[in-house]
């Protein structure tokens, strides 16, 4: 069950954190918008009732939770960057660490995958973009995790040198 909590002005990622931590109850997925919560066949009327309760209650909390970070949502054309290398020969480049506002414009050289989704913004070989970095870094900000970065603060970006 996919629940879009924009609405009550918080993220998809306060509320799956409000969630675990006053009511026990975890959620599969969160994102900048949405929380993912899922029911099995282990699942009865009693754990139905529990997550209702829980969401209810998150309802009635969520004016006391600050502000949901704005995050920068380029469309998707916008993040289909030019493969300027080969992936393979970006990838074992000779590379340099550097602050992620120097690295547009140069080539990445290490794969950069938000969760959700799990499909990468970066890749071995592109030329970086502002719209990439701005993506990346605001949804960090808001609670993005990025589990194949080298650096998952994204303070710093992997580039060719």
């Amino acid at each position: 069950m996919l629940v879009d909590v924009s609405g009550l002005g918080i993220s998809g990622y306060q509320a799956a954190d409000w969630l675990r931590a006053n009511r026990c109850v975890d959620v599969g997925l969160a994102d900048h918008r949405r929380i993912e919560a899922q029911l099995s066949i282990a699942d009865d009327a009693a754990t139905a009732d529990l997550l209702l309760a829980a969401l209810s209650a998150l309802t009635a909390a969520a004016g006391e939770l600050p502000a949901a970070p704005t995050m920068e949502l380029p469309s998707l054309r916008d993040l289909e960057l030019e493969t300027v290398m080969l992936p393979r020969d970006a990838f074992f480049a000779h590379i340099e660490d550097v602050p992620i506002e120097r690295a547009v414009g140069r080539v990445c050289a290490e794969q950069v995958t938000p969760y959700p989704p799990g499909i990468p913004v970066l890749l071995p070989g592109e030329r970086i973009e502002q719209n990439a970095v701005d993506y990346l870094v605001s949804g960090v900000r808001a609670g993005l995790v990025i589990p194949d970065a080298a650096d998952a603060s994204l303070e710093t970006l992997r580039v060719v040198a």
